[in-house]
């Protein structure tokens, strides 16, 4: 059988999409293009209406193509949405969250080998260098935009000494950083008997054998310790890269969204790990629009954020989604000016951007040679073209030498 996965959304989601890849590969799968593939797996979100958009536009285009194809469609929109989904065309089975682990059975029957599954799977498979591995997934977090919760269930957390095989185990294949991930990550192990924290977990990789470094993925503010933050600077096997779902800079707006932090919280987090690791990457989710967002509002957002020492910035528009407690707020912000805020706030990214950047010339970071080997992830999460010759995978130090008309250097 040949099949192809095509992800949406977030690292979780990721994750659990080489997992499906893994298991489809376990029993002898082969990967192909989507025009020429029995079977595609759409693996589907939905925070936001354009992500719906994209996976039904997917899924259009591949029967289009490959009429032949068994589409099968999964992942949080398929959740939340499956009427919408279903009569699509050469969409022949729809696989919510709650049964996506057995996926790979419903599509290929259950092993006929009584042997351990092994690892189907090395750096490279879905483009990925590095491992996206899932320890958390679900959310217990009332936050008013989110429909996560919904289509992710409650939070829980994967056992330690299963997180701990999985790192032997993706160590043995290959892979050289891995990259933790959950829907709510800093709830690691509350749900877990005994009950363990994220900090807990962190040090245990710490200590775990293998040839690996660790990537912290999407950290909620106030799940972000000084004792985190003091891991990641003594430790020498997490990479000194934060990304916060700061999500606005207005303490009235944070208020509304539900968020369980203030500003003057954040302003507060972002400049301590930026004085206790100068280098590292700081990044930062926000939304603007966000139902009742006056301009007042949107301006003190903005100067929160342009006064903050971030790396970089992702920004979103807000978008409606039926069932969380945002979609009934008033009023609702005119479509037009919540553009013009997005770009005034992609406009101060940028300019975080731009200056993280410049401070990095001539600074050499350790990192790993990913895609076709000419290109260095660093630690600290920049991309650096490097002249060719390198496979992927290999672990170098780079001098970052010029910043246009791309981030280039040499390794040394």
């Amino acid at each position: 059988m040949k099949y192809a996965i095509h992800t949406f959304g977030c690292r979780v989601n990721q994750a659990d999409s080489l997992a499906i890849e893994e298991g489809l590969r376990a029993r002898g799968a082969s990967a192909a293009p989507p025009d020429d593939a029995d079977v595609v797996v759409v693996n589907t979100c939905t925070v936001t209406g354009a992500a719906d958009q994209g996976a039904r536009n997917l899924i259009r285009r591949i029967a289009r193509r490959n009429a032949s194809a068994r589409i099968i469609v999964t992942g949080c929109y398929t959740t939340r949405e499956p009427d919408a989904l279903a009569s699509m065309p050469g969409v022949v089975r729809l696989v919510p969250n709650s049964r996506k682990r057995a996926l790979v059975e419903e599509v290929c029957g259950p092993r006929t080998d009584d042997g351990p599954c092994g690892t189907s799977i090395e750096p490279g498979v879905m483009g990925r260098t590095a491992y996206p591995l899932r320890v958390q997934t679900g959310c217990d977090e009332p936050c008013a935009f989110c429909v996560v919760p919904s289509t992710r269930g409650p939070s829980r957390s994967r056992p330690m000494a299963d997180v701990l095989a999985d790192v032997g185990r993706l160590a043995g294949a290959g892979y050289k950083e891995l990259w933790l991930v959950g829907v709510h990550l800093g709830s690691y192990g509350r749900d877990l008997a005994p009950s363990a924290s994220l900090c807990e977990l962190l040090r245990a990789l710490d200590r775990a054998r293998g040839d690996v470094t660790y990537r912290i993925s999407s950290l909620e503010p106030m799940d972000c310790p000084p004792e985190i933050v003091a891991l990641v600077e003594r430790s020498g096997r997490f990479v000194p890269h934060f990304h916060l779902p700061l999500q606005h800079g207005c303490d009235r707006v944070l208020a509304a969204m539900r968020r369980p932090y203030t500003a003057s919280f954040c302003r507060a987090l972002v400049r301590d790990i930026r004085a206790r690791l100068p280098h590292a990457s700081i990044g930062a989710d926000v939304i603007v629009g966000f139902p009742g967002e006056s301009e007042a509002d949107a301006d003190e957002g903005e100067e929160t954020v342009a006064t903050l020492p971030l790396s970089y910035l992702h920004v979103f528009p807000y978008s409606d989604r039926p069932g969380t407690a945002a979609s009934a707020m008033t009023p609702k912000v005119d479509p037009v000016v919540m553009k013009a805020r997005a770009l005034r706030m992609r406009q101060i990214g940028d300019r975080h951007a731009t200056r993280f950047i410049a401070s990095q010339i001539g600074a050499t970071r350790p990192g790993l040679t990913i895609d076709d080997g000419a290109t260095v992830l660093t630690d600290n999460f920049l991309k650096v073209t490097i002249p060719p010759g390198l496979p992927r995978n290999t672990r170098v130090s780079v001098r970052i030498d010029a910043a246009a008309p791309t981030l280039a250097g040499h390794v040394v």
